[in-house]
């Protein structure tokens, strides 16, 4: 994102409130359809999104049940890292920095995961992935039409859609 702009707002604001609508942890913009490095997140009563952000990843790790709302009704066990320094801007351009640990830390890394390309199944170890895969084959809306992609109005470089 290099235009913090009244459509980023717009785009953090339908993000918001379509995590909350779906009692999501976290959404980010590809799950819209949208190709921009910005997220949301719902964690233990906080709000937040995050624009551009980058990792500090700590070597402790945990392991626990994890979700996705791109991936309905799947909760398998992944393994994060226990906590996380997040850097990004707000929706403004500002400049933030955001400390967690256990769901927040999990939270951050699986929305910055989608703003990569990758989804938690993706992190499970062999046994955990083949487990989660026959789920999803197995699931009622397996086989359903992708959702439309929306092309991000703003300038990527050369990067996402």
């Amino acid at each position: 994102v290099v235009d913090f702009d009244k459509e980023l707002r717009k785009l953090v604001s339908d993000l918001t409130d379509t995590m909350l609508q779906s009692a999501g942890a976290g959404l980010a913009a590809p799950q819209i359809g949208v190709g921009a490095r910005v997220f949301t997140w719902h964690v233990d009563g906080e709000v937040g999104h995050l624009v551009n952000p980058s990792l500090d990843l700590s070597s402790e790790v945990q392991d626990g049940p994890e979700g996705c709302l791109s991936i309905p009704g799947l909760s398998i066990d992944c393994e994060r890292a226990l906590n996380v320094v997040a850097h990004g801007f707000t929706m403004h351009g500002e400049p933030v920095l955001v400390e967690g640990s256990d769901l927040l830390a999990r939270a951050l890394q699986h929305e910055t995961d989608h703003l990569d390309g990758i989804l938690f199944v993706d992190r499970l170890d062999r046994e955990a992935r083949k487990k989660a895969m026959r789920i999803i084959r197995e699931s009622e809306w397996f086989g359903d039409s992708a959702p439309t992609i929306k092309v991000s109005p703003h300038p990527t470089n050369g990067f996402g859609i």
